[in-house]
């Protein structure tokens, strides 16, 4: 934590040194939740709720009308989750002084959330929270199922989500608790817009994953129990602290 009071004033920009580490760690948090078991199987019915299309018929509609309908879907969501990433970036500004023990804290519930999404905490990791309502189909609809969908929290998407929350918290501000939600929804909302787009090319990609689920469990788990650890050892500071040094000298100022 001294490292880090040390560079108190760069500490402002956007582009801080935490937020630089934690914007990849992010957005392939959001890829993995895509590819998790609870989303990648789900893919072609959000498709064909958003789009009207049924789903024998996605493979040849239109692109303009699948492009619109997964945009649309993806913002729904997307305005959800970087919501959330801002309240928890206010938050952390409200309890900075407490920072280094939330810190703590923190690393150790997303090791305890990289264990449930790895299954090893099978009764945790099956708790759903979401709203099984359905909106009405088509492209009017599109939006308020991405709501749905980022209201909802599917059960492999929450420790994921739950963890670049916690980073967010860490950001200390709104605007950075934002960003970095940004980059988990562009992570988990751009490969929607591929499938949209390819879907028929897509679905030979989703089967090779749904055949290699288990590695996608283990390298979620394993990213979200290695960034805790970072976090509770207070490695993360350190790497913080480099990262501030190298981008001091362009980073964006608010």
């Amino acid at each position: 934590m001294q490292l880090l009071a040390a560079v108190t004033d760069t500490n402002q920009t956007v582009l801080s040194g935490a937020l630089l580490l934690a914007l990849p760690v992010a957005m392939l948090g959001g890829l993995v939740s895509f590819f998790s078991p609870c989303v990648l199987p789900l893919v072609p019915g959000y498709l064909s709720y958003v789009t009207g299309v049924g789903g024998a018929d996605l493979a040849d509609a239109r692109r303009g009308r699948m492009l619109l309908g997964s945009v649309l879907f993806v913002l729904g969501f997307s305005a959800v989750f970087v919501s959330g990433g801002a309240l928890f970036g206010g938050f952390g500004y409200v309890l900075q002084e407490h920072r280094e023990v939330l810190t703590r804290v923190f690393g150790s519930l997303i090791i305890v959330l990289g264990l449930v999404f790895m299954g090893l905490i099978p009764r945790l990791g099956q708790r759903e929270f979401r709203f099984h309502t359905r909106p009405a189909l088509g492209l009017a609809g599109a939006p308020l199922l991405g709501v749905v969908f980022g209201i909802g929290w599917t059960p492999c998407i929450g420790p994921t989500l739950a963890a670049v929350n916690f980073l967010a918290f860490q950001e200390a501000t709104a605007a950075r608790g934002a960003v970095l939600m940004v980059a988990y929804c562009l992570g988990l909302g751009l490969p929607f817009i591929v499938a949209a787009l390819a879907f028929r090319r897509t679905l030979g990609a989703f089967a090779w994953v749904k055949r290699h689920y288990q590695w996608v469990i283990r390298i979620g788990g394993g990213m979200m129990i290695a960034t805790g650890l970072l976090l509770v050892t207070g490695l993360w500071d350190r790497i913080v602290y480099e990262l501030l040094v190298w981008s001091a000298g362009f980073t964006v100022w608010i």
